[in-house]
């Protein structure tokens, strides 16, 4: 299979250097208007790459295509994939651009398109979603933050997507979190939101938002998301009479309360931990690895169904417009 990765910064290289871990039958190429990243990933990964879509696809004649690009571009590059006959997978949107229109064409022309979606493939959410399965007398509280500046410490955050008030940090959290919590806890009903800019940073949207979630099992949930934090946080709490679980993020922070021994116990949920030291603690490979592995599935026919499409991500996408616009 000949794979061909559009955009070659930190997440492309990501993709690449993963699937390079685990799938030999691969041929990879990549694309990017930069010459220092076209150069950067030749050295890196011997692989032959591209300054723009169009020569690449002529050239290459990939059957599968990674759009690792800002978000604001994918809408053109995926329509333009599909129309050439080819796979696609999707880093995160932000924003809604063209989605009818490419479920369709993806539809008619029998082509994957494939939505990544990581946090539903850490085997702890998996965990936590069987233990709160069918269990609608629970609460839960929710902080997930850390300071724009350090998410990619190697460039200017006003550089990078996360600056653009159109596809800003905060919408990347709540894309990232909302689906796996919607997924766990069922379908958010209303919301109550409180937000604000506490920062100095040179960003013009607000950046902590503090939420309750009501969901349709009538679950309710306290979440904060914001770019504010000089320590990266994690920390999920779920309780209720006959439940106690708390997770920080991380693969040995995972542990529930003991009620009869009145102790906390920790669950392991890996055999083997992936982690790249660049970034923070809680951000595991074996997510990527495992969603790549799925989209490989879906195109050889060995699995049936994603965990996440892009309908399900035009929903959450709603939600987040009505969140920021506070519109219940």
């Amino acid at each position: 299979m000949k794979i061909l990765v559009v955009g070659l910064g930190s997440m492309g290289k990501r993709r690449i250097r993963l699937m390079k871990t685990f799938r030999d039958s691969i041929l990879i190429a990549g694309v990017d208007a930069v010459k220092e990243r076209q150069n950067e990933s030749e050295t890196l990964f011997d692989i032959n790459t591209y300054t723009n879509l169009s020569e690449a696809i002529e050239i290459f004649s990939p059957d599968a295509a990674f759009v690792c690009s800002p978000p604001l571009t994918h809408a053109l590059i995926i329509k333009t994939l599909l129309e050439k006959g080819i796979h696609v997978f999707s880093e995160i949107n932000l924003v809604s651009t063209l989605y009818d229109e490419n479920i369709a064409l993806a539809k008619e022309k029998g082509l994957i398109l494939f939505l990544s979606s990581t946090p539903m493939y850490r085997k702890e959410i998996e965990y936590i979603k069987q233990i709160v399965k069918d269990n609608n007398r629970l609460r839960y509280s929710y902080h997930v933050g850390q300071y724009l500046p350090d998410w990619h410490p190697w460039e200017n955050y006003t550089d990078f997507f996360i600056g653009d008030k159109r596809t800003s940090g905060i919408r990347e959290l709540l894309a990232i979190e909302l689906p796996w919590i919607v997924n766990t806890f069922s379908d958010i009903e209303s919301f109550e939101v409180n937000k604000g800019k506490i920062t100095d940073l040179s960003i013009d949207y607000d950046d902590c938002y503090a939420l309750i979630l009501i969901h349709k099992n009538k679950v309710v949930g306290q979440l904060t998301v914001d770019v504010v934090c000089r320590k990266p946080i994690r920390h999920l709490l779920v309780y209720g009479e006959d439940v106690y679980l708390e997770w920080s993020g991380t693969p040995s922070s995972l542990s529930y309360y003991d009620i009869q021994g009145k102790q906390d116990v920790f669950v392991s949920c890996y055999e083997e931990v992936i982690h790249d030291p660049r970034y923070s603690s809680n951000i595991l490979e074996n997510a990527y690895i495992a969603e790549i592995d799925d989209f490989f599935s879906r195109i050889d026919g060995t699995i049936n169904t994603s965990r996440y499409s892009f309908s399900c991500d035009l929903n959450i996408l709603e939600l987040i417009d009505r969140i920021e616009r506070r519109i219940v």
